[in-house]
């Protein structure tokens, strides 16, 4: 996955949310645009949208993004940077299984995951799904456990992005169907999870606060979800596919920009590809 494009209300303090809060470094801020990742690998770009509303109460969008780090001593480092800084903003903790997680709402109302992987050799299937559950992860014991040897920082990058949308039918269509991801945990017509190479999910679609709503119009939140393919030939073999389904497309002769059926924007390009902000 590549960096979730934001439009915030409110720039200065979104960038000190991502900055201060999640640990996030300024990579780049021109004008209206800022955009804040690890090293060379952006993670969010904000852009000021003043003009806009927040959206509507159970619309689609974003659910959350979820922003992965290298070890449990970076995630502690993370937990107790957000829960100094913004304490209101957290929302619960879990272990999954496959990962451990910790949540939070950005001030403008965006969902942010924070979480490190279990090893692979650690994750189990079963008929084709990756086990996943949701246990109680106590953060303040993961803080005693994992942070006691000081501040750790390291890679940091967008491990999944999680939407809501109105129906998973339609989503899987999308999604799987046409746009190339496996399935890899479905919880009935609520939640679906898909994957590429074997990943437990690069996106996440659920309808627990959105169901039945229709496409998005213009407004604060989600601006779009970044794809990145293997190569150049990865991309036109999508592009093509995507033309056999009907699926309108923008090209730019680097890039794919689709909408799924909420009007979520998606765009995708190669990895050799410089990822540059529209």
């Amino acid at each position: 996955m590549g960096a979730v494009t934001l439009r915030v209300g409110d720039l200065d303090r979104m960038i000190a949310y991502y900055r201060d809060g999640v640990t996030l470094d300024v990579l780049s801020h021109t004008g209206p645009v800022a955009v804040l990742g690890r090293g060379t690998t952006p993670v969010v770009i904000l852009e000021h949208a003043p003009e806009l509303r927040s959206a509507e109460p159970r619309s689609a969008g974003l659910y959350h993004t979820a922003v992965l780090f290298h070890s449990q001593a970076a995630l502690a480092t993370a937990l107790y940077s957000v829960a100094s800084h913004y304490p209101g903003t957290f929302t619960g903790s879990a272990d999954h299984l496959v990962s451990e997680a910790i949540y939070f709402t950005d001030p403008e109302g965006n969902g942010v995951e924070l979480y490190v992987d279990r090893e692979r050799s650690a994750w189990s299937w079963t008929h084709g799904q990756i086990d996943m559950t949701t246990i109680f992860l106590d953060p303040n014991e993961y803080l005693r456990t994992h942070l006691a040897g000081g501040a750790v920082s390291g890679d940091a990058v967008v491990g999944h992005v999680h939407l809501s949308v109105g129906d998973i039918s339609s989503a899987k269509q999308f999604y799987v169907d046409r746009l190339g991801f496996e399935t890899t945990f479905a919880m009935g017509d609520s939640a679906l999870f898909v994957s590429a190479g074997g990943y437990h999910h690069h996106m996440a679609m659920n309808t627990w606060e959105s169901r039945g709503a229709g496409r998005r119009g213009l407004a604060l939140g989600l601006g779009r979800v970044e794809i990145v393919v293997p190569a150049a030939d990865d991309l036109g073999e999508l592009g093509e596919r995507m033309t056999h389904f009907g699926v309108p497309a923008r090209d730019d002769g680097r890039t794919l920009t689709f909408d799924d059926p909420w009007a979520n924007q998606v765009l995708v390009r190669a990895a050799e590809q410089v990822s540059t902000v529209a």
